[in-house]
């Protein structure tokens, strides 16, 4: 069995992944800002590398599998928040874990979102996300208070996979996305009920062909797939997630 290090898997989606894994008979570490393995706040610089050295202190064979799960997101949060965890805290511990998949010529799997096509390729808080220019990043984020900060910061990570496939394809290990459409989590729970944001969400499901939001094991399941040996030949992919959302309202664009 392998060994496995996510982030956020103390609720939401990253439970659920959490749960699948260790019923399969893997080990899994998990970061998370409370009731985790290692216990990190991925939204500082010093709080990634403590997340790094506490996976590395557990793992030093290697891991087979690394997913940054851990994420914000709703109307809530300001965008900073927003930008330093999903961004940063995502693109910074792959890194300093990295040589660690490697050894054991592994799988990454990182989750974006199908809004991410929602933010314009244009965005200068895109354009300073892949240039990890994070003070800069966060200064936009400040600056424009325009709710896109998720959807940007989703757009970005999707775009640095892409990027960086072929140099850690190099390394031995397969790096992919998944792109959920709305999952039934604590995180979305209050967009639901939030009546600026409830007739968003409803358009989305609206314009989803399965009709319903989806559930954090259908999302694990599928992550736990591009982990595995039947993906072996799956590598650089976005995998929408969505109950066909990105289909029916981007039918001509693949």
């Amino acid at each position: 069995m392998g060994t496995y290090a996510l982030t956020g898997g103390a609720s939401g989606i990253g439970a659920s992944l959490a749960a699948l894994l260790r019923e399969q008979g893997h080990k899994v570490i998990n970061v998370d800002i409370r009731e985790a393995d290692v216990i990190a706040d991925l939204s500082t610089p010093a709080g990634r590398q403590a997340a790094v050295a506490g996976v590395r202190e557990r793992a030093p064979q290697g891991l087979d599998g690394l997913v940054p799960v851990a994420g914000v997101g709703g109307s809530g949060p300001p965008g900073t928040l927003i930008t330093s965890v999903n961004y940063f805290g995502a693109v910074v511990v792959v890194e300093g874990l990295r040589d660690l998949v490697s050894r054991k010529r592994g799988a990454i799997v990182l989750l974006c979102s199908n809004s991410a096509p929602m933010s314009s390729p244009e965005d200068p808080l895109v354009a300073s996300l892949l240039a990890g220019d994070e003070q800069q990043a966060l200064q936009i984020a400040r600056d424009n208070d325009n709710g896109m900060h998720y959807m940007a910061g989703k757009r970005a990570l999707a775009c640095w996979m892409r990027r960086n496939t072929m140099a850690y394809a190099q390394d031995g290990i397969r790096m992919n996305a998944v792109a959920p459409g709305p999952v039934d989590t604590p995180m979305t729970k209050p967009l639901f009920d939030d009546p600026k944001m409830a007739e968003v969400m409803q358009y989305l499901i609206d314009n989803t062909p399965l009709g319903r939001a989806g559930k954090p094991e259908e999302i694990a399941a599928a992550i736990s797939f591009l982990l595995g040996p039947d993906a072996s030949y799956i590598c650089g992919s976005v995998l929408y997630i969505d109950g066909g959302y990105d289909a029916h309202t981007r039918s001509d664009l693949v």
